[in-house]
């Protein structure tokens, strides 16, 4: 027997669109506390659906400037490479001992260890994520990991060549704090290389009606506090009390920018993977999938900018443009 007509395939589409939309705004993951980051980090680890699409890197790619089509997980890797180049720390020598703040399953650290011959101590807030770095490192690789709150480093001032923090700082409540953190680590003449997601500075235009909207489920969805503005983060780095000096900034919204497609698009390139995983995960990864379109576009809008951050040298003070 036919389905009635209030009951066909648009009707039913429609049913599930709305469904599928209170699915995703009821069952977010508010920041709460730190513990509310480390639950989100451990569940989305241990259901591997992440490392399974995405590889070793939670983070971005780089797809040049001006950007080319490329792997995803050759993008992620780039990224790492491009980074290290352009914060310099390509000029420290082999041995040197790098802090990895926020370093998820371990990906840069290991890139780090390998390709730089660096001692790198690799910390996240998240257990599993810890668990997981260490199985996926290999034995004599010159780098290992600790479970650790990026706002109370339980670790001795100046301790390290180099601080290395790869989106991380979005999850901190305290950005100043996060900051003072970063540059105790360092000891003077140390380097750093910092990539952050950042909102629009408020000098720059006021969030409108849509983009607030937006704005909610950015933070609401992935256990984000709040977003710093580039100029934000620069100013907290600058007027730290382990201040290092002056902060040079550049926006890498173009580089990064064709990651969010990209990171969606790997489920449709992976579908025997993902089927492997169970249904959990494609449920998973279908409620994941508008969080990323909402990212991508205010990311592309400049709603939302992908800052770097570096002590600067004496010719380049910033590169925002």
């Amino acid at each position: 027997m036919p389905l009635p007509a209030f009951f066909g395939p648009a009707a039913i589409g429609a049913a599930a669109a709305v469904g599928a939309y209170a699915l995703w705004t009821r069952r977010n993951r508010a920041y709460l506390s730190s513990e509310s980051v480390a639950s989100a980090y451990d569940a989305w680890t241990e259901d591997r659906l992440l490392e399974t699409l995405w590889g070793e890197h939670v983070h971005l790619g780089h797809y040049g400037a001006p950007p080319r089509s490329k792997d995803f997980r050759r993008a992620k890797a780039d990224f790492v490479h491009e980074l290290v180049r352009w914060s310099g720390l390509d000029q420290l020598p082999p041995g040197a001992k790098v802090l990895d703040v926020g370093c998820g399953i371990g990906g840069s650290a290991r890139i780090l260890a390998r390709d730089y011959g660096f001692d790198v101590l690799g910390v996240s807030i998240s257990p599993a994520q810890i668990r997981r770095a260490t199985e996926l490192t290999p034995e004599g690789m010159t780098c290992r990991f600790a479970v650790m709150d990026a706002l109370d480093l339980a670790l001795d001032d100046g301790g390290f060549d180099a601080v290395w923090s790869v989106e991380a700082g979005p999850h901190m409540p305290d950005k100043q704090r996060y900051a003072d953190e970063l540059l105790r680590m360092l000891r003077p003449g140390g380097l750093l290389a910092v990539a952050d997601w950042n909102r629009r500075d408020p000098v720059d235009g006021p969030l409108n009606g849509r983009e607030r909207w937006v704005m909610h489920q950015l933070l609401t969805q992935w256990a984000h506090p709040e977003f710093a503005s580039i100029r934000g983060l620069q100013h907290n780095l600058e007027t730290s009390a382990y201040s290092k000096g002056p902060i040079a900034v550049a926006n890498w919204n173009q580089a990064t920018l064709p990651s969010w497609n990209d990171s969606i698009l790997e489920g449709l390139r992976r579908p025997a993977a993902v089927l492997r995983l169970g249904p959990s995960a494609i449920v998973q990864g279908l409620r994941e999938t508008p969080t990323l379109l909402l990212m991508r576009w205010a990311f592309a809008r400049g709603m939302m900018q992908f800052g770097v951050f570096r002590l600067a040298n004496d010719q380049v003070r910033s590169e925002l443009g």
